[in-house]
């Protein structure tokens, strides 16, 4: 039973899978920028898609384990506030939000979703309470990457918690639904590119609900993230180059 239960993949080797898709993805968004359409530079995208699900997943999977709900959460925003400057720069974006799309990063979606969590989990709040701070705290993270999908398809990764077919389908939803958005209003490839964020479901299948032996793994992520980011902020400058992001 003790051999059975170490099969497949810890928490520890499927997020470093998704620190190396995400800095081949920045990187080549960094090296050929905006969304060039030559097939092996797609298949470096179509690699970067398997990050985003990686990160909501064990978002809802820190929300069920983390001791303290309010630390966790600030935690998030503290390195939400410190990637946006992060992002921007790499990006070569205003850090003043100027548009609805792609203005902040991910972070910001991810830090509140764990409100979000608690909002859904919570008993004292009526059922109109819930969806009126639903929709605002959608509202908020709208222009952030991968917009308000990002805070909401985390909680029903956390509400499915233990029916794998069931986060199968809230990941295929919530991923269509931003798709679709990209395709009929911006870009139609770089909206069909974002279903191969499903590629990271059989990954996520091997998850054994293990950490793994080494502890510094949550803190590599948040410190790595931002840091990775101004790394490739600092290149492009060097490059002359102006915004990189579709």
């Amino acid at each position: 039973m003790e051999a059975a239960a170490k099969r497949g993949l810890n928490s520890n080797q499927i997020k470093l899978i998704a620190i190396i898709a995400m800095t081949i993805d920045h990187v080549t968004w960094l090296l050929f920028p905006g969304l060039q359409k030559i097939w092996w530079v797609m298949l470096l995208h179509v690699i970067g898609r398997l990050t985003a699900p990686i990160m909501w997943f064990f978002i809802a999977e820190g929300f069920h384990y983390t001791r303290n709900v309010k630390k966790y959460a600030a935690r998030l925003f503290v390195f939400a506030v410190i990637s946006h400057f992060a992002y921007c720069f790499a990006g070569g974006i205003p850090f003043i939000p100027n548009g609805f799309f792609n203005m902040t990063s991910v972070m910001w979606s991810l830090a509140w979703s764990v409100v979000l969590m608690v909002i859904f989990t919570t008993e004292r709040l009526p059922q109109w309470g819930k969806i009126a701070l639903t929709v605002l705290i959608c509202a908020v993270t709208f222009p952030s990457d991968w917009s308000s999908v990002a805070a909401m398809c985390p909680v029903y990764l956390y509400l499915y918690r233990g029916n794998f077919k069931k986060q199968s389908v809230a990941l295929l939803v919530w991923t269509a639904i931003y798709a679709a958005v990209y395709f009929i209003f911006i870009d139609k490839w770089y909206g069909l590119l974002q279903m191969f964020t499903l590629l990271s479901l059989p990954i996520l299948k091997q998850y054994n609900g293990e950490r793994g032996n080494w502890k510094g793994m949550k803190w590599l992520f948040y410190v790595y993230y931002p840091l990775h980011l101004f790394v490739i902020g600092v290149v492009r400058v060097l490059l002359s180059v102006g915004s990189i992001f579709p």
